[in-house]
């Protein structure tokens, strides 16, 4: 079983987090979307949208993130005879209900603007090239263009951006009315619920938005102190972004993108 993902990627920590949860072996491929990896021809040819995370098993491709821990879940399932039980109703309406909250815009929304044009220009410059180097998936780099350009368009309406916070205000509301009566989203047990509202407790804080957020809500302050301590947290999270990691993790590729943009090799 192969996983093509990268720390940056939301769904990729979604999915990294319930692999290690299951104890589910897999060989990892580090494909940064940042400086484009996600555009190179051989990965366009496996997910034409070129976003992550994938899963491959065999011929058999997995794009959704749901659907990939779901099939996971089944694997584990019938590895451990039965020992482990599939996720609960419960459990599948929470993780349905973090995933529809989209957080490109929020996050986005909340980068310098001057970097964030940055490294949109370099992207698009990107695409282009790996289009002339593979005519026959020009359809797909169009489409990845168009994307581009629609997203820079619905970052500067107000409305979008505040329709999305709005979304993210909601949802954590909910999250913490459940927290005040269990120690887990769905229970008292970790779930794949918890597996996908943890990156998203941990984008806030990457964005540096943990006191506006999370302390502001007492049951989602105790939660994160909570889901920190756990070594799937601690492999696929803590070791990028905690504490000092997050300026290594980030500068190191902000430094492949501009010498990338100097040399203009895209």
């Amino acid at each position: 079983m192969q996983l093509y993902h990268h720390p940056y990627s939301m769904d990729s920590q979604k999915v990294r987090l319930a692999l290690e949860e299951r104890g589910i072996d897999y060989t990892s491929f580090h494909v940064n979307p940042i400086t484009g990896k996600n555009m190179d021809s051989s990965f366009f040819r496996m997910n034409p949208s070129g976003k992550l995370p994938v899963f491959k098993n065999g011929a058999h491709i997995i794009f959704n993130t749901i659907e990939i821990i779901q099939y996971m879940e089944r694997i584990a399932v019938v590895s451990s005879g039965g020992d482990i039980p599939f996720s609960s109703r419960e459990v599948v309406e929470w993780m349905q209900k973090i995933q529809d909250w989209n957080p490109k815009f929020f996050t986005l929304s909340h980068l310098p603007e001057k970097y964030r044009l940055y490294v949109s220009k370099f992207l698009r410059r990107v695409a282009i090239a790996r289009m002339a180097e593979s005519p026959d998936l020009a359809g797909a780099y169009h489409c990845k263009l168009k994307e581009a350009y629609e997203t820079e368009d619905k970052l500067k309406s107000q409305d979008v951006l505040r329709a999305n916070k709005e979304h993210l205000i909601r949802l954590l509301d909910q999250v913490e009315i459940q927290l005040n009566e269990t120690t887990y989203l769905a229970g008292e047990e970790f779930s794949m619920a918890d597996v996908m509202l943890t990156p998203v407790l941990a984008r806030l804080v990457l964005l540096n938005l943990e006191d506006e957020y999370i302390s502001t809500r007492p049951s989602i302050a105790e939660y994160w102190v909570l889901v920190q301590e756990r070594p799937s947290y601690k492999k696929v999270i803590g070791k990028y972004f905690d504490g000092w990691r997050r300026y290594q993790t980030l500068i190191r590729t902000w430094c492949f993108v501009r010498v990338r943009s100097m040399l203009r090799r895209y």
